[in-house]
């Protein structure tokens, strides 16, 4: 069963030609990652609302305590997480109904 993460990013205003420069670093830290299936960061159409990231994985723990427990993880966070405010919560889902 593949699994799809959710997030809302809410990126400081000001910040989002920066922000879309560090995912560009970042997303090679999170493609090497085992059950890593694929990632979609889309930016949002109006001004003052958060980036919506879309990441599949094979399951929760190859994103749970496969990437977030690496250190390829610390990077990415180290990369992103200064953007946020505040730090997005993630959601999983499964297969369609």
């Amino acid at each position: 069963m593949a699994v799809v993460e959710l997030a809302l990013l809410p990126v400081r205003p000001g910040h989002e030609a920066a922000f879309e420069t560090a995912v560009a670093a970042a997303r090679p830290l999170i493609e090497v990652s085992p059950g890593f299936l694929g990632l979609e960061i889309r930016p949002p159409l109006e001004a003052g609302q958060p980036y919506l990231l879309i990441a599949h994985w094979r399951s929760v723990a190859d994103h749970r305590d496969g990437f977030r427990r690496s250190d390829r993880y610390e990077r990415w966070r180290a990369l992103l997480h200064p953007f946020y405010d505040p730090v997005p919560a993630v959601s999983y889902f499964g297969e369609p109904l």
